[in-house]
């Protein structure tokens, strides 16, 4: 998947690593780049093209994504990080919301597109999908249900054409991360690792200097083995 002459859409385009997504895809060449945002963006940039864009509504992305005519890579970008202790139902429906349905909802929408086209679904997911982090367990749940929404999306769809890819992020210096005083990737890295990834086939992406520590033990462990072992059981659609 080389960028160059490509139709990427990007949810959560506005900020942090969205906004370095859009402007790495620009940098490689790509020829329209939808901005997926909640409010204004302003870029200037005529490949680029603003969608109005609340992933937890439904009818906000059927109508974003009738604005779309070609796509060739989808980044489910948008997130939410909050702090919580599990005692608040609300805050764990919530980043449910944006963080798995969310990203659900668009892939749904965009099917289509990318069946046309062969192309690419690329799910932001974080460590925490892997092991929780105890001061985000809300987070780190809703990142897990989306890392098994990913992972049955790339058997699913791997008679189709459509290739999907899981991110592994770790930590990355952006608003989510505010006040956590540890060692950050800046979201620029992190965006050119994301495209590197994709360009080079990574079904599993580990795009900074924390996650990139544990890349090879999951590549080989016996949960990515177990991984393609059921894979095996879905028939192949075509």
């Amino acid at each position: 998947m080389n960028i160059a002459q490509k139709t990427v859409l990007i949810t959560g385009a506005n900020r942090g690593i969205g906004r370095a997504l859009v402007n790495e895809a620009l940098r490689r060449g790509a020829k329209r780049v939808y901005a997926g945002t909640r409010g204004a963006l302003t870029i200037a940039d005529e490949r680029v093209t603003p969608l109005t864009l609340d992933v937890t509504s439904v009818e906000q992305i059927e109508r974003a994504v009738g604005e779309v005519d070609t796509l060739d890579v989808l980044i489910n970008n948008a997130g939410i990080a909050l702090y919580d202790d599990l005692s608040d139902l609300d805050a764990i429906e919530q980043h449910l919301a944006v963080n798995l349905f969310g990203a659900f909802h668009v892939t749904r929408a965009t099917l289509p597109l990318l069946k046309r086209s062969k192309g690419a679904i690329v799910n932001n997911l974080s460590l925490v999908a892997l092991a929780p982090l105890p001061a985000v367990p809300a987070y780190s749940i809703s990142k897990a249900a989306a890392f098994n929404m990913t992972q049955s999306l790339i058997a699913l769809l791997a008679g189709q054409g459509v290739t999907v890819h899981g991110v592994f992020l770790g930590p990355v210096d952006t608003d989510m991360t505010r006040g956590f005083e540890i060692p950050k990737a800046s979201p620029e890295s992190v965006a050119a690792g994301i495209f590197d990834g994709l360009e080079n086939g990574e079904e599993d992406i580990f795009p900074d200097p924390a996650s990139q520590s544990i890349a090879e033990g999951w590549r080989t462990g016996a949960a990515k083995a177990f991984e393609r072992q059921y894979a095996g059981f879905v028939p192949v659609l075509g």
